[in-house]
């Protein structure tokens, strides 16, 4: 899989080390009964979203109940739900967020629920095309704080995220819409290899 994707996006060859060791990490977070937490802006802020989409449903595999996880469940319920991956978007707090922007200091906007639901153990994406967010940049602060790995997905130069990420996946491009456009394949190709590690069905 790994070798499609380099295949269909040769740019991001000088990233292969860093990716497998986020598919690593990811996967040992799960093993671990960690859970992943996302933060970005704009386009990133979709990404965050999207990235959750991907992990809590199924993504490439169906990921039925097993019959013990049914149990207690009405057929019809239990027969369309399905296994998922926790991952919380720090950008999903609308009326959090706004009131903490308002009320207190808009560039902890995600280290606020970031403090609040991150645990030792657990694991940040940190996602900026520049690696210079304010506000990525402070999550991903408050996570190593906290005992937290954080992974850093950005363009070319890393910015402060890749001194203080413990991955970082430093896509080369520069300009905005191109970092993006190679970020997507790179957490695809992530989110694809974790359901594969936990869902053989």
């Amino acid at each position: 899989m790994l070798n499609e994707l380099l295949k269909r996006y040769p740019a991001l060859w000088e990233c292969k080390n860093d990716i497998i060791n986020a598919e690593k990490a990811i996967i040992e977070l799960y093993q671990n009964a960690g859970k992943l937490l996302i933060c970005g802006n704009g386009g990133s802020c979709a990404d965050s979203e999207h990235i959750a989409g991907e992990l809590m449903k199924g993504f490439m595999k169906k990921r039925p109940l097993s019959s013990e996880e049914t149990k207690g469940l009405e057929p019809g319920i239990a027969a369309k739900l399905q296994n998922g991956l926790p991952c919380i978007p720090l950008t999903s707090f609308s009326a959090l967020n706004t009131a903490f922007c308002n009320d207190v200091e808009p560039e902890l906007v995600f280290a606020q629920p970031l403090w609040v639901l991150g645990n030792k153990g657990d694991m940040l994406i940190a996602i900026s095309t520049s690696g210079n967010s304010k506000n990525v940049v402070a999550a991903a602060k408050v996570a190593k704080a906290k005992g937290m790995t954080v992974l850093a997905l950005t363009g070319k130069k890393g910015g402060a995220l890749k001194d203080i990420a413990d991955i970082t996946i430093a896509v080369p491009e520069t300009e905005t819409f191109k970092v993006q456009e190679l970020h997507l394949p790179v957490y695809h190709y992530l989110c694809a290899k974790v359901e594969a590690h936990f869902y053989e069905i």
